[in-house]
This record gives structure tokens, sequence and C-alpha cells, in this order.
């Protein structure tokens, strides 16, 4: 099995890891903000992939740390639980309709950091995660993956449908790049770095 567990502990959180992303969807998450939690539920059972998280953060300041921090630890137990990518598909893209929303998510799994994230929200909330704490949560993740990650809501009304929309892309986005299928390293190089 392909498992990852990340630890981290600041002054500003606890944050422990574990994916296996050869499980089943079961969903784990503990960081103290309901809606991210919701979020991340919907990430775990969309890609398949065992998430289990418990994060202690200071949100009496606000939920940044909490979310940056959770994005960080999961990019990190994510780069472990793929290992040297042999025989995975590499490359995953999914576009996801929720009602009156489109997201749609590309992800190379290939070595390389990056990410790009196009959303609006109009509310500053939804529940009780700020909305410009969803694109760091995703920035976070790809760098500490080292994934290239383009997210974009191409169209919609009601925030939660997009925000919904953007991590059910993604879950599906990387269930399909992290797909074994080969037993080769997908590169023309020979090798992903």
């Amino acid at each position: 099995m392909r498992i990852g567990e990340f630890a981290r502990k600041t002054n500003e959180t606890d944050v422990r890891i574990e994916l296996n992303l050869d499980g089943t969807g079961k969903a784990e998450p503990r960081t103290g903000i309901g809606f991210f939690d919701h979020m991340l539920t919907a990430l775990a059972v969309h890609s398949g992939f065992d998430l289990a998280i418990s994060c202690k953060g200071d949100l009496e300041v606000d939920g940044h740390h909490t979310v940056e921090d959770v994005g960080i630890a999961m990019g990190r137990a994510f780069a472990a639980a793929v290992g040297d990518k042999t025989g995975i598909a590499r490359y995953g893209s999914f576009a996801l309709p929720m009602d009156e929303a489109l997201a749609v998510c590309a992800v190379d799994v290939g070595g390389r950091a990056y990410s790009v994230f196009d959303a609006d929200f109009r509310a500053e909330r939804i529940g009780d995660l700020d909305t410009q704490l969803i694109g760091e949560f995703f920035t976070a993740f790809a760098v500490n993956a080292a994934v290239t990650l383009h997210l974009n809501v191409r169209y919609g009304e009601n925030d939660h449908h997009k925000c919904e929309a953007l991590f059910k892309a993604c879950a599906h986005a990387l269930k399909a790049a992290t797909r074994v299928g080969g037993t080769q390293v997908l590169s023309s190089k020979g090798t992903i770095a």
C-alpha cells in the first residue's frame, strides 16, 4: 500500500496526517473548522484516498495557520505516499459540475511544484472557513507535494457549490494521476524530479 504520514508541530499548529492512496475513501478530518473538514471529507471520498487528519491550531487568531499547515502536511504525506512515481499515470484532469457551478482541475505529479488557482468567491466566509484560505490550502499542498496543480472555477453563483466542486475536481484528478498502470516512470527523461 502507498501510505504517507507526516507530523508537524509549531507554535501555531500541531498537525498529524496519514494518507493512503490505495484506500476506500475513509475520511477522519479534525481541524476545528467544520466547513474545511467537510471539504477534506469530500476530497477523500471522491479520490478514494483514506485520509486521517488531526490539527490543533490557533483558531482564536483565525483559520489561516490551520488551513495552510494542513495543506503543507497533506502535501508532504502525498509526496511520501507516491514515492518514486514508478508506474503512475502522472497526469490527471477532471471537470466537475455542482449544480450551477463548474470547476476544473488538472494535475501533473511530476516533481515540479506549481499552483494556479482561479476562483472568485462572493462571500468572505463559507460556514467557518475564510474563502481567502481555499487557494492557500491548494497552493500549500501543491508546493509540498511537488505537483503542478491548476484549479479553476469556470462559473457559478453559490460559493458552497464552487468550493465543493473545486475539492471534488481535485480529488478526481489526483485519483487519475496516481492510478498505477505501468512499470516505468512516465517521462522521456527516464526520471521524474
